[in-house]
């Protein structure tokens, strides 16, 4: 039986664009390296702003008073010291015109060459008849309102759906079982992150199929199944013509998660009532507390990935598959989420010299490079402690009794997605010129053979 998913070899158009993108990458490369001998002058007195600021910044995340202060003063310095560099140096305007048209034709060329490494809607999920008693359950509070803004009831009426509004005091979960009761047979969320993986939990529960509509305020597990989180209405397209799939979901002490949970640092920051309406003023007021002089680390115990047991983590991320993280804000996108494994990530910053160069790795998006980071999969992860543990768990605030365990229920829900959906997140479309996977797919690409879909997502380091 053919494999619909095997791409097939890459067209003519696809190995030139190969070949443009390989050879396009090392002359940007080379002039930005002859541009930084020829002023290596301004390129040390950059590094030396950039270190300074940096080394300024840590300490005004984690000082109070005074200290504070003189560290706001010295990212101040820092940064007028940069725009004096960038003023006073032989900055050549046709080189760094050179440089930035190099990086886009690479950039360009390699999306053509590999733009068919990723699949499609079609490859990923197959035909799936029209539900005869579809239901959508919306949360009108949800991003705002987005629901009324966008007339999803009227919408939803249109199209044969049941729309299902939830009202103050109601409970989502049985709201759901109690359509499955009546004989739904397809279920969609209009919500939330937190609302979407307590129905999907209903779903998966039943074997019923789940449809995403994104009306939540960031609407990450949309982003990340290839939905575009502007077009509302259009994802209810899924319910009248569209395709099904399964992928994974993730529990956490029997509790479904759909994206990610977080432990250590962010898990503390989110248990304060304010953080979601003032996050940097909430940060600002209590990130001292747990990366000052005198903070005491947190009290979780893990095994590693190498076997070796860890008393603590700055950070632990625990993800429902795999994140692709060059960085640690936003916590990334993921390339699948029907692997049957967990993203684990785990950061430990130990003083202020680490965490300046966790800084400094973290703004060239190099995050992977950093000692004390770590991240590799599994199918159960466990965390203990001497007492509750602060989580933050697709945004909402827990505490929970220790131990902490995390599994993987591979390929729980049946998933529905419009026929017109993208359905590639943003890490699978991506391409890192710089990586040796995308280099090995090029050369690949130019060779006449196809690119090799499967690099993982993150490897154990």
């Amino acid at each position: 039986m053919a494999d619909h998913n095997r791409p097939g070899r890459p067209r003519p158009i696809e190995r030139l664009a190969a070949f443009t993108a390989l050879a396009a990458l090392p002359g940007a490369l080379t002039t930005l390296i002859v541009g930084a001998v020829m002023n290596w002058a301004a390129l040390v007195a950059t590094v030396a702003a950039l270190l300074v600021g940096v080394t300024a910044g840590w300490h005004a995340v984690s000082r109070r008073g005074m200290r504070r202060a003189m560290a706001g003063l010295g990212m101040v310095l820092a940064l007028a010291l940069l725009v004096a560099v960038a003023f006073l140096s032989d900055f050549s305007l046709p080189r760094f015109a050179v440089i930035l048209v190099l990086a886009a034709l690479s950039t360009t060329a390699a999306r053509v060459a590999l733009r068919s490494r990723g699949g499609s809607v079609a490859a990923a999920g197959r035909p799936a008849a029209k539900p005869v008693r579809p239901v959508l359950l919306m949360n009108p509070k949800s991003g705002g309102g987005k629901v009324g803004q966008f007339g999803l009831p009227d919408e939803c009426r249109r199209r044969g759906i049941k729309a299902v509004l939830l009202k103050p005091g109601e409970d989502l979960r049985e709201l759901a079982e109690e359509a499955v009761a009546r004989g739904a047979d397809a279920i969609g969320m209009a919500g939330g992150d937190g609302s979407q993986a307590i129905v999907a939990e209903v779903s998966a529960r039943h074997d019923i199929p789940h449809v995403v509509v994104p009306t939540g305020t960031r609407n990450h597990l949309a982003l990340d199944l290839g939905l575009d989180r502007d077009d509302v209405v259009g994802a209810l397209d899924a319910f009248v013509d569209g395709v099904e799939r399964r992928i994974d979901l993730a529990t956490i002490n029997g509790r479904v998660f759909v994206n990610n949970a977080s432990l250590g640092l962010y898990g503390r920051l989110v248990q304060s009532p304010q953080y979601r309406d003032a996050k940097l003023k909430t940060a600002a007021e209590t990130l001292p507390d747990l990366l000052g002089p005198d903070a005491v680390p947190p009290d979780l115990r893990f095994i590693g990935p190498d076997g070796a047991p860890h008393s603590t983590a700055t950070v632990i991320l625990v993800s429902n598959g795999p994140y692709q993280l060059d960085r640690l804000e936003g916590h990334g996108t993921r390339e699948r989420m029907d692997s049957g494994r967990l993203g684990v990530v785990t950061l430990t910053i130990r003083d202020a010299a680490e965490a300046v160069g966790f800084t400094t790795l973290q703004a060239a998006g190099q995050v992977r490079r950093f000692p004390g980071w770590r991240e590799w999969t599994a199918e159960r992860f466990e965390v203990r402690s001497g007492g509750p543990v602060a989580v933050g768990v697709d945004g909402e605030a827990l505490t929970l009794e220790p131990p902490v365990v995390f599994a993987t229920l591979p390929g729980a829900l049946r998933l529905r997605l419009p026929r017109h959906a993208v359905g590639l997140s943003p890490a699978r479309r991506a391409v890192h010129l710089l990586s040796r996977s995308t280099v090995a797919d090029l050369v690949a690409v130019f060779l006449g053979r196809p690119a090799d879909r499967q690099h993982p997502a993150g490897e154990t380091r």
